[in-house]
């Protein structure tokens, strides 16, 4: 397995030390470093500052919402990068949810996602290429704009700027079953959001399995692991819970959750069910709280050395290529290093 550095988005400031964690995570021999956007820092902003004082580690938006920006925006933010980084850069993309689609980027939220996604990355394919100027006939991402509100003068388009890779990768993020197996299909890799290494879980290996079981060589599979080397895992699995009970309960709408229905897919659903209900009542302390422990560990890597070397044998037999690692100490840095790789 490789190790990512995942160092997510911004709070009401920049996180203090981001840089000094990637700058680190790059001579502990991490393959990446993944920064991420909400509705406050975005995601390609802090990977160009980052890929300014490294030299190998690669970079990955994990991930940049599509709603955010045009195909076509998307796809020159990754050349421009490409190009500044020497070649680095893994484009990792998703969805969002219909809250932040609509109430942040005033956009409607797609009737139908995955063509949506189809759409978009096929656009950013397009550019990639640069074979011939950009065209599609889409019900989301059409290009040029054919709707009866434009001037009627669009012009297909190829970029100025050559790409310097054709095969940049591009990664998704995708939680439900018919978004996982088209993800298999389209991209170069899988973005988890929760992910359990668990073999015993029957669950877990219909939702992972027989999609993963289509996916071409070298496909990523890169989850996001929530990891902490401490005495007490306890205290250690508490701010996860904390993280949990805030995107299972407040992350979505009531009965339009994508995160409490992926929990819920993993065998968790009556927890799910009562960690929203209690958010949404205002009750948030009461969601927390209602956050299973087992949930919280099983998709983390958190206690003392010996418990998380006994625990990576199971990622390590699991389809996973990269474990993206949300660590902010250096000591819990070094320890994945020595131990994986």
């Amino acid at each position: 397995m490789r190790l990512g550095l995942a160092l997510g988005y911004w709070g009401a400031a920049p996180s203090p030390g981001f840089l000094d964690l990637a700058v680190e995570a790059e001579r502990l021999g991490y393959d990446s470093v993944w920064t991420a956007e909400a509705w406050g820092s975005d995601a390609f902003t802090p990977l160009t500052w980052i890929a300014a004082h490294t030299s190998r580690i690669r970079l990955g938006t994990g991930i940049a919402q599509m709603a955010a920006r045009t195909p076509t925006a998307t796809a020159m933010h990754a050349m421009t990068l490409d190009h500044l980084s020497g070649g680095r850069l893994m484009l990792g993309l998703g969805l969002s949810g219909p809250q932040v689609v609509e109430g942040w980027y005033g956009r409607p939220f797609p009737r139908s996602p995955l063509t949506a996604v189809r759409e978009y990355v096929e656009v950013i394919r397009q550019v990639l290429r640069r074979e011939k100027p950009v065209t599609q006939d889409g019900a989301y991402h059409p290009l040029p704009y054919p709707g009866a509100d434009g001037t009627g003068l669009g012009k297909p388009l190829k970029p100025i700027l050559h790409p310097l890779r054709a095969d940049l990768p591009i990664l998704l993020g995708a939680e439900g079953p018919k978004n996982i197996a088209q993800t298999m299909r389209i991209a170069d890799g899988w973005l988890p959001l929760y992910f359990s290494p668990d073999p015993r879980r029957a669950r877990l290996a219909d939702l992972y399995a027989e999609p993963l079981a289509t996916a071409r060589p070298g496909f990523t599979v890169a989850p996001l692991v929530h990891a902490r080397v401490c005495d007490d895992v306890a205290a250690g699995l508490a701010p996860i819970q904390a993280m949990l009970g805030f995107y299972i309960g407040g992350m979505g709408a009531r009965g339009r959750n994508f995160h409490a229905d992926l929990m819920a897919r993993m065998g968790y659903e009556a927890e799910a069910h009562r960690i929203q209900e209690l958010f949404l009542d205002g009750k948030q302390a009461e969601a927390v709280a209602a956050v299973p422990t087992a949930f919280a560990d099983e998709i983390s890597l958190v206690g003392p050395r010996e418990r998380i070397a006994e625990r990576l044998d199971a990622w390590r037999a699991s389809p996973v290529t990269d474990l993206l690692v949300t660590a902010r100490d250096p000591e819990t840095l070094r320890t994945l290093a020595e131990l994986v790789l």
